[in-house]
């Protein structure tokens, strides 16, 4: 099958949401969601104001992967696969659709938040793609890592 790539749209969150409690690392289930605050609703309503710009990754007409990020803080909300897609150079192209996304607003730098255990896939995808420490932790626990935009 051959993977497409496109900007989210708000009719998208559904899938996103169902799609997070799927993932074999950090998934979260909708009550998980909703305790930190993502709704369906607040989703959907960051999608159509902008300030949650996205892009989904399409495989036979479902939503297999995406990734989010904040326009007005320049941080990677939230990068989620389905496990049967990993390795597959998905994950990649939506964490660079994004990362050139957010250029456009201006950052000199992006972010976001990583497990700091060299077990968890994260660890070592992120760092192989040029993100690095910024040697402080998150509310969550996460390391925060940073990708500078020339």
């Amino acid at each position: 099958m051959t993977i497409t790539y496109r900007k989210a749209v708000s009719d998208d969150t559904p899938d996103c949401i169902t799609l997070r409690g799927m993932t074999r690392e950090n998934a979260f289930s909708v009550a998980e969601l909703a305790e930190r605050g993502i709704t369906l609703e607040s989703w959907r309503d960051a999608i159509a104001d902008g300030s949650l710009p996205g892009h989904v990754a399409i495989e036979d007409g479902k939503i297999v992967g995406y990734c989010f990020g904040h326009s007005d803080s320049g941080e990677i909300a939230v990068l989620a696969l389905l496990p049967e897609q990993e390795g597959k150079g998905i994950g990649k192209k939506l964490l660079s659709l994004m990362v050139e996304d957010l250029g456009k607003f201006g950052f000199q730098r992006l972010f976001l938040g990583c497990s700091a255990d060299p077990e968890v896939r994260s660890y070592g995808f992120y760092r192989h793609l040029g993100w690095r420490s910024t040697g402080s932790f998150d509310e969550a626990g996460d390391e925060v890592l940073e990708y500078p935009l020339r």
